[in-house]
């Protein structure tokens, strides 16, 4: 059985690569993509942990020998999802989480149409800065111009929350991760690839997937475009 395509994007900062750490601890046979990329390690990165570092040669060949499902240029480094990573996931019957921005995530969807979109939104402009400024200084240095720069990328990529099926927001952790767990179980369930769920936890899981999907999300996210100053869809009569 073909295995299922996961797609989780957000702004930087956002918290989603603690949001898939833990996912990735609670929920089996989800292999998570590690992406190549060409900018240096930070803080504690480890090689094939959270990326495969490489230089920009080395990325560009990878380039022209179509390595690559997607790949994009974001703050003047390269970022990519390996073709090989997918094929071999699926070849033992595992689904595959990628971790990637609105620019990769628009290529996948051209190229993989049943892939699973997920859009993570931080609560507040001014939590994403703190969280924002708390990375930089763990980094050991913070610069306001680049927090600044992050922020105005940040309201760019919410713009295109419309893009995806399912709108989380990291307000409270423990619930984001418990939504993410449940779109995960939801969708296998769908696709006749549940490994076991049933009776009351197969429909607790199926109702709050149902809950973070896009069209059932306006109450929760109209607080956070506004905050954004991204234009608000109006109110269903």
């Amino acid at each position: 059985m073909s295995g299922i395509l996961f797609i989780i994007s957000a702004p930087s900062g956002s918290g989603k690569s603690t949001i898939v750490n833990q996912l990735r601890s609670l929920v089996s046979r989800l292999e998570f993509s590690v992406s190549w990329t060409t900018r240096g390690p930070r803080g504690s990165e480890q090689e094939s942990r959270e990326y495969h570092f490489t230089t920009r040669d080395h990325f560009e060949e990878m380039i022209r020998n179509g390595e690559f499902l997607e790949y994009a240029d974001v703050f003047g480094n390269y970022y990519g999802t390996a073709l090989s990573t997918l094929k071999e996931a699926f070849a033992q019957d595992k689904d595959v989480l990628l971790d990637i921005d609105v620019q990769g995530a628009s290529q996948v969807r051209a190229k993989m149409p049943d892939a699973v979109s997920i859009f993570l939104m931080p609560p507040t402009p001014e939590i994403l800065a703190t969280r924002l400024r708390n990375r930089s200084r763990a980094e050991g240095s913070v610069r306001e111009e680049d927090i600044d720069r992050r922020l105005a990328k940040a309201r760019q990529e919410i713009e295109n929350y419309r893009d995806y099926g399912y709108i989380l927001v990291n307000d409270i952790l423990d619930r984001a991760v418990e939504e993410m767990a449940a779109i995960v179980a939801a969708e296998r369930i769908r696709n006749g690839n549940d490994p076991g769920a049933g009776g009351a936890d197969r429909e607790r899981v199926l109702r709050i997937a149902h809950n973070c999907r896009q069209a059932n999300s306006e109450a929760r996210i109209r607080p956070v475009l506004q905050a954004f100053g991204v234009p608000v869809p109006a109110a269903k009569g």
